[in-house]
């Protein structure tokens, strides 16, 4: 084993309940050296894994943290916005219940633990993983392979690993999470795309070295959100085995495709996240900011829940009447402009 220097510090992971989450602190993740068996809510597997790997749990952290980033990014305009509280998970009761929104948050977590596990490794951060050399295949016209392919099978891997380690029970909900957790991971391979460098005089591109990448992480989660929409609704079946009951899942409606492991499934319905609910943790949509004009989920009718909205003129210091002066620098005026913002009542 390393010294205990050069361990690392995941601050704020919380695996509560069936759901992969992290605390409040989360911006702090990998930052300081402690001991694996500090880290609360971890099971025996994922101390195990920490012990082992102890090198890229910074890099698991920080997937987990642009998951949750990424989510609050895609969902800024829905009535549930991924918000986040200070509590020991971080999106409180919401993932206690089996709905879209809980298998998004799990698909865009362990897709964003494999896509910074495989950053990192291509990056030469961790010792244990590196670049990715088993699938190149033949050279193109005008170019060959080169740089670092990044090892999207080990990062996934290591998502696989960490955040499947408790979802071993023969219920429903660890079924709908490993599936999910698999699909956001399956998101990445199926959205790597060849990068490629120009060699030659003045930048002329005579030769090309190209490598397998991943996409931004916003690909992902924009590929994520179009499965959020279309995720299939499924059914909760019991089964007599030699271990006991066992739960599966089956598509609720058999006239639509049954899903593929790269759709996300849910077997409860959500709530409108209209109102205020402790219970389901729904925190309400009063006071959020709408759009007046669009007739979407974050137009004032749909997000007000039809209750409404307030109107009131905010003054805003802008930039203006810029004005570009040989050579080389840009001279602006500033202007006071007035903007209607609307909120819901």
């Amino acid at each position: 084993s390393r010294p205990l220097q050069w361990k690392y510090k995941l601050t704020g992971v919380r695996l509560t309940g069936a759901s992969l989450a992290v605390g409040h602190q989360y911006s702090s993740l990998g930052s300081q050296p402690i001991l694996c068996g500090s880290i609360p809510g971890l099971v025996p597997k994922q101390l195990r894994f920490c012990r082992n790997y102890v090198e890229i749990m910074p890099s698991v952290a920080e997937g987990v943290k642009i998951g949750i980033q990424e989510c609050q990014h895609q969902f800024r305009g829905r009535r549930w916005n991924c918000t986040t509280i200070n509590d020991k998970a971080i999106f409180g009761p919401v993932l206690d219940k089996a709905t879209r929104e809980s298998a998004f948050v799990h698909a865009i977590a362990s897709a964003g633990v494999a896509f910074a596990v495989t950053r990192s490794c291509a990056e030469g951060s961790a010792t244990i993983c590196g670049c990715d050399t088993r699938h190149k295949g033949p050279p193109g016209e005008g170019w060959k392979w080169g740089g670092c392919s990044e090892d999207v099978e080990f990062g996934s891997m290591v998502s696989r690993e960490f955040a499947d380690a408790r979802e071993n029970r023969p219920d429903a909900r660890s079924a709908m999470n490993r599936h999910n957790n698999e699909a956001g991971r399956t998101s990445l391979n199926d959205n790597m795309f060849l990068k490629c460098k120009c060699h030659g005089l003045s930048g002329s591109c005579e030769v090309k070295t190209c490598w397998w990448s991943q996409p931004d992480f916003r690909v992902i989660g924009d590929y994520m959100k179009d499965k959020y929409d279309s995720a299939s609704e499924m059914v909760v079946e019991k089964h007599k085995e030699s271990r006991g009951w066992v739960e599966t899942l089956r598509s609720k409606y058999n006239f639509f495709k049954p899903p593929t492991e790269r759709d996300l499934v849910y077997y409860e319905s959500s709530p409108n996240f209209c109102e205020p609910n402790p219970e389901t943790g729904s925190f309400g949509t009063r006071d959020r900011t709408c759009n007046l004009t669009s007739h979407g989920i974050d137009g004032c009718d749909l997000l007000c829940c039809g209750r409404g909205h307030n109107t009131q003129a905010e003054k805003r210091k802008e930039k203006c009447h810029c004005i570009f002066h040989w050579c080389c620098y840009v001279s602006c005026q500033e202007c006071v402009r007035v903007y209607d913002v609307h909120t819901c009542k």
